[in-house]
């Protein structure tokens, strides 16, 4: 015998219009419903003990329609127990149903309107970088947040609007504190001392060492990253000083266990400071010296564009941008010329020789020309730029290698005009001078 009872099947048949049941076709189907709900029921079950409840919930009723194939119940979700009311239709006939809240009408016309919800946006930022977080709005700091807010911000802000928000004494704190531990405060500190001490060189050259070789230094280098911007920045009369400081990025950079790529963009200013300064002053006693100083910055260019430029695709086009306004400026002395050329180089090696320096010589010559035949004092420095020229010249020979595509070895001379409408008079004397047949073939291509 069925537990369900057909007298509720019949009822429900009569709803849709079936009034003919036999009693036999009532039970079966009291039978098959009796086996239906128990079947919903137990894996209603098994949900509730995977979900470790001791109360079968109408989201385990769900899920067990889910898992059969049975289309869900239709309405959401209660979050307070729901309370059943009784109702009479006939004697022994009781009807269940959920009682609805009453509403107050008064209460829901004056309450106060929600807040609209913002719009959802998503924008991304960086969280920390090599684990130093980074100075941006989206990361402040939960007590200086507040502080910041009420502060006036911007170069023209009124410095008053504070008192009237009420922070008469508000300090203005950095939102993101690097703090150094003793130990390295103190390293800092006797590393720079050595460097700018003329006299101790065994102290300088152990500094150096250590810079090049010492794996924990990584919550220095902005350190010193800004301390060879600050001495670059103020110190262009003190070779010692530019010459210490090119060398302690050279260092950071040898070292192989610094992450120096996010301070590759505040490295190259005061590099490129050393390499195309005009202000640069050399010791009486030897006025050539800047000359070296310029020199070890265009190595070091050099090495930071192999390096970084493939993270950094920016890096090369802005050098070569820089480097060939200085050196096409007439106005320029012939040292700021000689670091141009050296930063061309070092921008794009032999391709930007081809490209941008040999197209540009032949209006360069004149300059040189004046200088050497008017004797004028700065012949030593022309003679510096054309040692720069006929070194950026050579590096195309290089990649020439030894095909000569018949070029003679012997006589160069039925080449001068054709070299001299490519780079010049001046530098066409010097380079079949040179009797070089590779060059000239280099220098014609």
């Amino acid at each position: 015998m069925s537990v369900w009872n057909p007298d509720n099947v019949r009822d429900v048949s009569e709803s849709v219009g079936i009034a003919s049941l036999s009693e036999e076709v009532l039970k079966l189907l009291s039978s098959d419903i009796e086996f239906r709900l128990s079947q919903v029921l137990e894996e209603a079950l098994r949900f509730m003990r995977h979900g470790k409840r001791s109360t079968l919930t109408t989201r385990d009723i769900n899920r067990s329609l889910e898992v059969l194939n049975v289309e869900p119940l239709y309405g959401y979700e209660s979050t307070r127990p729901l309370r059943f009311g009784e109702a009479s239709i006939g004697p022994g006939q009781p009807l269940f149903y959920v009682e609805d809240e009453e509403v107050d009408f008064e209460k829901l016309i004056n309450a106060p309107l929600p807040k609209i919800p913002r719009e959802i946006s998503l924008t991304g930022h960086w969280l920390a970088i090599d684990g130093v977080q980074p100075s941006i709005p989206q990361n402040p700091t939960s007590a200086d947040s507040r502080n910041q807010e009420l502060l006036p911000k911007g170069p023209g802000a009124n410095p008053n609007l504070a008192t009237i928000n009420g922070n008469d004494n508000v300090s203005v704190k950095p939102q993101v504190k690097h703090v150094l531990s003793k130990e390295l405060q103190l390293y800092f500190e006797k590393i720079c001392g050595a460097l700018l001490g003329e006299a101790n060189d065994e102290y300088r050259a152990a500094a150096f060492a250590s810079l090049r070789s010492d794996p924990g230094l990584h919550q220095l280098v902005p350190y010193f990253v800004q301390f060879v911007a600050e001495k670059v920045t103020h110190n262009l009369n003190n070779m010692f000083v530019l010459s210490q400081t090119m060398q302690l990025a050279s260092a950071l950079l040898d070292n192989q266990s610094l992450f120096i790529e996010p301070y590759i963009s505040a490295l190259v200013p005061p590099v490129l400071t050393c390499l195309t300064s005009p202000h640069i002053v050399s010791p009486p006693q030897n006025p050539m010296e800047h000359y070296n100083l310029r020199a070890l910055a265009g190595s070091l260019l050099t090495h930071i564009t192999k390096k970084y430029s493939q993270s950094s695709h920016t890096l090369k086009p802005r050098l070569a941008r820089t480097c060939l306004k200085t050196f096409l400026d007439p106005n320029k002395t012939f040292a700021v010329h000689y670091g141009a050329l050296l930063g061309l180089q070092a921008a794009g090696g032999r391709e930007v020789v081809r490209v941008l320096i040999v197209p540009n010589l032949k209006e360069y010559c004149k300059l040189l020309q004046e200088a050497f035949e008017m004797d004028l004092p700065t012949k030593p420095d022309a003679e510096m730029v054309v040692v720069a020229i006929m070194r950026a010249l050579e590096s195309l020979e290089e990649e020439g290698g030894m095909l000569v595509n018949g070029y003679a070895s012997g006589n160069l001379d039925e080449y001068r005009g054709k070299v001299e409408e490519k780079v010049g008079e001046f530098i066409a004397g010097k380079v079949l001078g040179l009797g070089r047949p590779q060059l000239v073939q280099a220098i014609l291509e």
